[in-house]
């Protein structure tokens, strides 16, 4: 029996936040999904759980782009500086397909950039890719755990 997966999930959309929910609920592999509506909060909850003794840090991080305060190429680039962070398997969820954006999150050492549909099935069809490729597939870095 392996550990839930810790997942940060960075998305200001209520929608697509609940849709999260419900493709994580129907997925074969457990996991903890914890939310933050733009990169500043994420950041937040990274930095505390680097200053709390036993806490873990995420196995993943998915993030959207766009969005208000800090958005996910900016939390990206703190991340991938961060000597404490920058192992942490990022994900871009984002409905933009602008080449721009992709070659700019790929720059940053986005982990992968990932079209995010807009119509319910589509959606459903992308988490369950991500459940069989980054939750079933794919081993995390054990030095999640800061003592």
């Amino acid at each position: 029996m392996h550990d839930p997966v810790q997942i940060l999930l960075v998305e200001d959309s209520p929608g697509d936040v609940r849709l999260t929910q419900v493709a994580l609920k129907r997925a074969e592999v457990q996991s903890v999904l914890h939310v933050a509506r733009n990169g500043e909060e994420a950041l937040e909850f990274l930095k505390g759980c680097l200053e709390t003794e036993g806490a873990a840090l995420p196995d993943m991080v998915l993030t959207d782009l766009n969005m208000p305060v800090m958005g996910g190429l900016e939390l990206l680039r703190h991340m991938k500086e961060d000597p404490n962070l920058r192992r942490i398997p990022v994900v871009i969820l984002s409905t933009s397909d602008a080449p721009r954006d992709i070659e700019q999150s790929y720059e940053l050492n986005a982990s992968c950039y990932v079209r995010k549909p807009v119509e319910l099935d589509g959606f459903l069809q992308v988490m369950k890719a991500i459940e069989a490729f980054w939750l079933s597939v794919v081993r995390f870095s054990s030095s999640g755990v800061r003592q």
